[in-house]
């Protein structure tokens, strides 16, 4: 049997090794140092709150995922949020102001949440929500990005506050991700990679596996390009298909295995670097862990989701608090349930049994 794999012990560990590896570098880099501890004080605190909000039956999860905006200015083959309508190439109304992302950053920092995971669409569209993002220094914001806006100012903005931590999509070398997200696409990444190393930044990358990448994205080759330029976080998300021409790019049984024993071969052979795979962590960890077990998600009108591929909601932050959006009916019976905890082929479990989570939301008299 296999040895149970927490990932929500294994990412906290790995801030802490990031935290670690970043003052042992004082002298090279005093302000990074200094904002890690910090941080780290910070993290202890939100840990505590969240302790003592177990005790009291209420469960605050340290994740949280906010869709800060629904524009993209790329058309990646694939992509589950343009297929959900979730992402457009122009701002839709009624997304959520800068001022209700900041009530939002704000309300998280004091129920404990540390880690905002910032998304869209293309979340660096928002310069003025990632601006303010950066003065939450209790939180650390991953800002999983294409990468084709980053600019000198960012690069200013990053330096200057390094809550904020950016992680890149890439699909492989240049061919797979070119022909993925766009041609000369890869070569922005590496030159953001190369920009960011040279400045002493942290940055991250998220990988979409499909079947036509697995082998390649787990190899040295790929490994060490990262590596070299100073990638600290490896974030693996299986490819999840929502239309049948798109069928072909998920991972089967095989691709899953292959990417499972490639990952614990890399967290032994790159031990500076912290790799998280989805789904494949969550269920040698007791299941999926959405819907606020370990994160939730918030997208860009308000409505709290389960996760981003699972976009249903019957509770909007416009109309209460985050906490209260925790409580909500769909999650309380999706964590009561047994539905997180399913066997499924991969990919999403709640994409999957997307037809259980719309009956939970009919029974209930539940608005999507």
């Amino acid at each position: 049997m296999d040895e149970k794999f927490d990932i929500q012990e294994y990412m906290t560990k790995g801030v802490e090794s990031i935290v670690a590896a970043s003052l042992k570098a004082t002298l090279k880099d005093p302000v990074e140092s200094a904002f890690m501890i910090k941080f780290a004080a910070a993290s202890k605190k939100a840990s505590k709150r969240r302790a003592e909000a177990e005790k009291s039956g209420e469960h605050i999860p340290p994740f949280l995922i906010a869709s800060i905006t629904s524009r993209c200015n790329l058309h990646c083959a694939g992509c589950y949020s343009r297929c959900n309508h979730a992402t457009v190439d122009t701002a839709s109304t009624g997304q959520l102001t800068d001022e209700e992302w900041l009530e939002i950053f704000r309300e998280a920092d004091e129920i404990g949440v540390s880690y905002i995971l910032l998304a869209g669409g293309e979340p660096l569209l928002r310069r003025d929500i990632i601006e303010a993002a950066g003065k939450r220094p209790n939180i650390i914001f991953p800002i999983f990005t294409n990468g084709t806006y980053m600019d000198d100012a960012y690069f200013k903005l990053f330096g200057r506050c390094r809550n904020l931590i950016p992680v890149m999509s890439i699909e492989g070398g240049k061919e797979e991700t070119d022909e993925r997200r766009g041609q000369g696409v890869y070569e922005k990444l590496i030159s953001n990679m190369d920009k960011l190393h040279e400045k002493g930044l942290l940055f991250g990358v998220s990988v979409t596996v499909t079947t036509r990448n697995v082998k390649e994205v787990i190899s040295r080759e790929f490994l060490d390009t990262l590596a070299a330029r100073g990638c600290k976080l490896v974030v693996y998300v299986e490819f999840v298909p929502v239309t049948e021409e798109s069928s072909e790019l998920a991972p089967d049984e095989k691709e899953r295995t292959i990417l499972k024993e490639g990952i614990a071969h890399l967290r032994e052979e790159y031990q500076e670097m912290v790799f998280v795979s989805f789904p494949g962590d969550e269920k040698s960890s007791g299941g999926c862990i959405a819907a606020g077990r370990g994160f939730f998600h918030i997208n860009s009108h308000g409505g709290a989701e389960p996760c981003p591929f699972s976009p249903y909601s019957d509770i909007n932050v416009r109309d209460t608090s985050l906490r209260a959006a925790l409580q909500s009916p769909l999650f309380t019976a999706l964590r009561a349930g047994d539905l997180l905890t399913d066997d499924h082929s991969g990919g999403c479990v709640l994409y999957e049994k997307r037809n259980a989570v719309e009956a939970i939301l009919s029974a209930g008299s539940l608005v999507n």
